[in-house]
């Protein structure tokens, strides 16, 4: 905060250091994290937890942070660092930090840490994985008003933020049904329903059905396929060899096994079938800048589009030739993603300049045609069915999701007759134009929520959003009274932790000679202390305890009940055969 906006602080306001009103705790991972069972009873708060309130992992107890509902807690490691919320019951993730305040009320202290987000998010440190930066995080400036004020500022800033948070939530919902009515036009499209009644009435327009559009298309692509072969022939001075055409890789068929009936006219086709070309892009080292051949990557596929704004070139001069470089009507496919729905994901090239090739994680489709026929593939590539089909066929390596061009060319593909097909097109077209406007407009809106909602914020913490009473007592005194009270703490004695009665116990080196000669229930805390648990113990110890356990529980050799507030262990005696 700069010294004019310092001074146009109430009077009954100061400003220190974060670092003199926060203490901070940081989480870490505690041991034998797993499901939910008798002996891993505790939450453990990892970044599911904290945002989505998903929590997959619990621990036994034993000296962790815990952290409740009470608390702040703060994104430290990671993309998301310096995002915070309230907390959650639980132990404290090893990528996030317990906040607390002897001086700010909590929930003022929250709303302050969701004010500094985009400070603690841009200004990290480390190499790799992000980190708060612990400097930038102790000297922010942090605005202490007033006790009471505090609390008339949190019910003031809870009281716009629900209006707020309400608009938000429809602004989201109507995206959400504007994306339920794109997937049910499209779904009526690729079924035949939504040209239902046009059929009806332009039975004599048609001049061929899918079928014998199918057939032509065949008979296109081996035409194409041999100008290709002899265009190859003649490049390397060769004759072309005796019955070179019986070489012609026939396309794959469809598997119509369990697809729906289609409407009169239409037919089922496989990818393989409608293309004549289809390849792999390049691996070739690629920077910005370079003036050599453009080539498109996976940042150019967005929201089946091809955009250009962000362009790699070779860094060596490529000649990619005539035939191989993009030309409008190709279909760029996403054929490895970290995300599962944006694998597969498909884009239609139109009106792009000469020379620009595509990169190795991209798959490209050639039809016979560069119009209309891939417009009418590329919108059935984004359907239910077909992202259903895409997503099922996809395998899994070092967490990317790909599929082969080998299995996209298996795809099944509904194909009306080519007047149909522009039929389709024109009414999506128009349909999805007025969806994408509506959407605009609802994406408007939550940014306008958002700046407002960081406007009140601030205005909250420079003292503008309640008004001041008089009667307050000012924020100097309660802090004058906080550092009162912290020195009287300080002088106490530590008190020390009471001291339990050690019970005179036989040690013993593994959990089963405790469970061996026990002849019945035993508290699991007792067990763990024969074999030599105790505050102290080693943490390999206790781990190697636990592993025991574990083993022992999986293997059906103990029992575990639940009394009370503790478990409890019995070895299952096993029969003895007699000889």
């Amino acid at each position: 905060m700069s010294e004019v906006e310092a001074t146009l602080l109430p009077k009954s306001w100061i400003i220190l250091p974060l670092s003199e009103v926060i203490q901070m705790q940081k989480g870490k991972k505690p041991h034998d994290l797993g499901g939910k069972s008798n002996l891993r009873t505790v939450p453990y708060i990892n970044i599911k937890a904290f945002e989505k309130g998903i929590i997959t992992e619990y621990a036994p107890e034993q000296d962790a942070i815990y952290c409740t509902e009470k608390d702040v807690l703060l994104v430290w490691d990671g993309a998301r660092a310096g995002l915070s919320g309230r907390g959650v019951n639980g132990y404290v993730g090893s990528t996030l930090v317990k906040v607390t305040s002897d001086i700010a009320e909590m929930n003022y202290l929250s709303y302050y840490f969701e004010s500094i987000y985009s400070i603690l998010n841009t200004q990290t440190k480390g190499v790799g994985i992000p980190h708060i930066n612990p400097v930038v995080l102790n000297n922010l400036p942090f605005n202490l008003a007033p006790e009471n004020e505090q609390t008339r500022i949190v019910d003031k800033l809870e009281e716009l933020f629900s209006e707020l948070d309400a608009g938000v939530k429809e602004l989201k919902a109507a995206q959400t049904k504007l994306s339920q009515y794109r997937q049910s036009l499209l779904k009526s499209a690729v079924e035949g329903s939504l040209t239902q009644q046009w059929r009806a009435e332009n039975r004599d327009r048609v001049q061929e059905t899918g079928e014998q559009l199918l057939a032509r298309i065949l008979k296109q692509r081996r035409e194409q396929w041999q100008q290709q072969k002899l265009a190859e022939f003649a490049e390397k001075g060769k004759t072309p060899p005796k019955n070179w055409q019986d070489k012609y890789p026939e396309p794959v068929q469809p598997d119509t096994t369990d697809l729906p009936e289609l409407p009169e006219g239409w037919v089922w086709a496989s990818v393989d079938q409608l293309v004549y070309e289809s390849s792999y892009g390049t691996s070739v080292k690629c920077d910005y800048g370079t003036g050599n051949t453009p080539v498109l990557r996976i940042p150019n596929v967005i929201n089946k589009k091809v955009s250009v704004s962000d362009l790699k070139e070779t860094v060596d001069p490529f000649d990619i030739g005539l035939n191989k470089q993009l030309l409008s009507g190709d279909i760029l496919i996403v054929r490895t993603n970290g995300s599962l729905s944006l694998m597969g994901q498909t884009a239609l090239v139109r009106d792009i300049e000469d020379g620009f090739y595509f990169a190795s994680y991209l798959l490209r489709l050639r039809t016979p045609m560069d119009t209309i026929l891939p417009e009418w593939m590329d919108l059935y590539f984004g359907s239910k069915n077909a992202r259903a089909w895409i997503e099922n066929q996809a395998s899994s390596s070092a967490g990317q999701n790909n599929i082969s061009l080998s299995k996209f060319s298996n795809l099944h593909v509904p194909l009306p007759p080519l007047e149909e097909q522009v039929q389709l097109i024109s009414v999506l077209a128009n349909e999805f134009d007025s969806i994408d406007r509506q959407i605009e407009v609802t994406d408007l809106g939550l940014k306008q929520s958002e700046a407002q909602r960081k406007n009140i914020l601030k205005s909250a913490f420079s003292g503008q959003l309640v008004p001041q009473d008089p009667n307050d007592e000012p924020a100097s005194v309660l802090l004058e009274k906080i550092k009162q009270e912290r020195e009287a703490l300080a002088k106490k004695p530590k008190p020390r932790k009471p001291s339990k009665p050690k019970k005179k116990v036989d040690l013993m080196n593994t959990l089963l000679e405790v469970l061996t000669a026990e002849k019945d229930w035993i508290d699991a805390q007792d067990a763990f202390q024969k074999c030599g648990i105790v505050d102290g113990t080693s943490t390999d110890r206790i781990e190697e305890i636990y592993t025991e356990l574990r083993r022992l529980e999986k293997a059906g050799k103990i029992e575990i009940q639940r009394q009370g507030d503790f478990d409890q262990l019995k070895l299952i005696k096993q029969d003895v055969k007699e000889d």
